[in-house]
Order: C-alpha cells, then structure tokens, then sequence
C-alpha cells in the first residue's frame, strides 16, 4: 500500500526555538523518511481539518489571527455529555490521571478503568481471542496496525457527528494511509525512540545505536532495559548496522538473531515499555525509552528523591523510528456513545495540551504554538517532544511484512537467553 505523499508540517511552539515548518516524506511500504506516512499530506500550507467536520472553533481560530485566547473561544460548545462506565486499555501511564479521574467524570459524567498493554501483538492477540466481548470502549494502536485490525473487524467505525473537535487536529496528522479517511482512528500523539543513561555509572558520552549497544555490554551490564516489543528490539540492531529496520532478508534476520541472542541478551536486565518508573527506583542504569516516557523520568527521579541531573538523553542514531499512536473504538463497546463523547472532549485544545504535558509526546493541534505560549507557557523539556528537522529527516515508521513473525520469535529468544 503506497501512495506519493505532499509534503507535511511539524510544528514546533515559540520557547523553543523560531516556529519552523517541518517536511519530510514517509510512505507505509516505502522507504520511510521524516514523517512522511506516519504523519500524511497536509495539502500545501493549510491547518484545515476535514471540511465535513467543520466546526464554529474553526472560524474562531481563524479570526483569532494567532492569539490563543481567540483559539480556545468555542471549543467548550461541541463538549458531548454522556454516562456510564468506560473502560480503555492502552499503553502504560499514557494520560494525565485527571482526564482519566476526576476531570472524565465531572465534565462527562463517565467513571473510567484502565488498562494497560506493552505491545501492539498484545492489544491485537486479546481483541482476537474475546471476538467482540472484551469490554473494552477505547483502544490505542499504532497506525501501521490498523488495517489489519479493521480486516478482522476489531474496530467500530466513527459516528463523526459524535467527533466535531476531530477539526482541531491539524491536517497533517490526518488521512493516513492506514485510514485515509478517518473512518476508525484519529491521532492521539506521535513519537520516537532514544535511551537514557546514568552518567554517574556509564561516564562516556553517548550518541547513536552503536553507543548503546556497546554501554550496554560494557559499563551497563546487568542492569539496561529495552523496549518490550520485538520491533524495538530488533530495529535497535538494524540501525546500529545500517540495515533497513524494515528489511525481510534471511541473512539480516539471521546476524540480528545471533548477535541478539548469543552476544547481547546475557546484558539485559529488564524488558520494560515504560521504565521510567523503574529508573526513579534506581533499577537501571541504561533504558531504552520511548520520549515521552524519557521525559518523564527525570520528574519521576526527582520525586522519588534521586538526581536527574545524572540522567542523559539521546535521541537513536544514526537512524531511528517515529510512530503515530491512535484512539479508536474497540468492536463491541458497551458504551460506544461514552467512547465519542471522551475521545472528543479529549481533542479540545485545553484538554489535549494538559494530557502533552503529562504524556510528553506531540498531540498533533492546531496552532501548536500558540497553544504552548497560552497553555504552557513554562512546558519544560520541550526539546524532547518537539524535534528538529534534522532529527526528524532521520526517522522511519515500521512497516508490517513478512518478517513479522520472526522478529517476535527473536524477540522470546532474546528474552529467554536474558532470563528476564
């Protein structure tokens, strides 16, 4: 599945640098460039959501002329109300607790449960194996993902009338090639991938996939985390090799398994999704993190008393990954009307910038700029959700292939030589 794709906006606020616009190309099924098919065509210049999805917000913004007091005028009018339970299962410490709390409940009157998962193969695996009787309302796959799942009839479809603030994201985080019409899914954020390591123990400065490798077997041994999914794990060696992370050669699965297995595992102390938890506990020294998760363990470090001044951050390189993770509704919700109405309220611009400061990764408004400056005016580590261009021109979206299934059987090999 390809398609050529127009160059695409990244937007990064004031208090970080000039506003500067970002292009770059991807293709799902192509080589993967900037953000290219993880974050779509915007058609030229335009912030424009769809036109059938056009609210009041919308003139408000435009009439506005960048001032954040204008943006934010309306958007409290197209809030839907609803009731009940909701239950969501996603990613690990993913939302500002209060959207999911306190703050669900009084504005929507819903009271909502959590659940967590650290792989997409894990989200997929459970929805298959309930068929339509998880009970679960909202999910949140990476969008390389979602076609499949639409194929074996995982997802409910959009009511978009329920949707009317889907016109706040802006327009180059929408019509992705997984679902070009946003018919199942809309973006929740996007990211990439990095590590963090303690400089206290691990001394020498690091920079690109080869460093973390080899800290990893030397300095940090016995106590380095990785991501807990095979793609990662793998692509962390396919990077550090120059090798398209991407690839289905026999000969580049085979050296990234045997390396893997009989050379780095004996290093691994821990598969973690989201260590930053574990890192303010003083588990690891070496963790391979997701930004937004990096981001938040130095506030985490901090509270539980530790320095986060010893802890560094890289983003990968020379090459690394960029992802769109997206909110959908889960096939067989027990309360499809309070999935819209929070899925909405949580595309409000106020409500998205308090979850990005939690969360740490780009949510993909309009008008970000203006938005941090009203907002969050004192957002801290914006170098780690809002990257520069040359860092972005270096990322790559996964691409769903053949080799599936090896990688993940590399990946329980990796695991069971690891003893973790």
């Amino acid at each position: 599945m390809t398609r050529e794709h127009q160059p695409i906006r990244i937007l990064a606020p004031e208090g970080f640098g000039q506003r500067l616009t970002r292009r770059g190309f991807l293709q799902v099924g192509g080589t993967a460039v900037g953000l290219g098919a993880v974050l779509a065509a915007c058609g030229g210049g335009s912030d424009s959501g769809p036109e059938s999805e056009a609210t009041t917000a919308d003139s408000a913004a435009e009439g506005a002329g960048g001032d954040a007091t204008g943006i934010l005028a309306d958007y409290s009018t197209v809030i839907n109300q609803s009731s009940g339970n909701l239950a969501m299962y996603t990613w690990g410490e993913y939302n500002d607790p209060e959207l999911i709390g306190a703050q669900a409940e009084g504005a929507l009157g819903v009271s909502m449960q959590v659940s967590s998962y650290g792989s997409n193969e894990e989200l997929i695996a459970k929805l298959e194996a309930s068929k339509g009787t998880s009970g679960y309302d909202i999910i949140v796959p990476t969008g390389p993902y979602i076609p499949q799942m639409i194929e074996k009839g995982l997802l409910e479809k959009f009511d978009k009338a329920k949707l009317p603030n889907m016109a706040n994201v802006d327009s180059a985080y929408l019509g992705q090639d997984w679902d070009t019409t946003n018919d199942y899914s809309v973006c929740k954020n996007w990211g990439s991938t990095g590590y963090m390591w303690d400089s206290s123990v691990i001394t020498e400065d690091l920079a690109t996939w080869g460093d973390f490798i080899a800290a990893a077997m030397g300095a940090g041994s016995g106590n380095v985390s990785v991501l807990d999914t095979a793609v990662n794990l793998c692509g962390m060696y396919f990077f550090a090799n120059g090798i398209d992370w991407n690839t289905e050669k026999a000969e580049d699965l085979d050296a990234c398994e045997k390396f893997l297995v009989e050379e780095f595992a004996q290093h691994i102390k821990g598969f973690e999704s989201y260590p930053s938890s574990k890192m303010a506990e003083g588990a690891y020294a070496l963790c391979m993190v997701w930004n937004g998760d990096g981001r938040q363990a130095y506030s985490r470090v901090e509270e539980a008393g530790g320095d986060p001044s010893v802890w560094k951050w890289a983003l990968g390189a020379p090459d690394t990954e960029i992802w769109m993770d997206n909110y959908c509704i889960a096939a067989g919700s027990p309360n499809v009307d309070g999935a819209h109405a929070w899925i909405n309220w949580i595309l409000s611009p106020e409500i998205s910038i308090q979850d990005l400061q939690y969360h740490g990764y780009n949510s993909g408004m309009k008008n970000m700029p203006e938005l941090i400056s009203a907002l969050a005016p004192d957002l801290t580590r914006g170098e780690m959700i809002f990257f520069e261009d040359a860092q972005v021109q270096t990322m790559h979206t996964q691409k769903i292939t053949s080799a599936q299934d090896r990688l993940v059987d590399i990946y329980n090999k990796v695991k069971a030589a690891a003893g973790a």
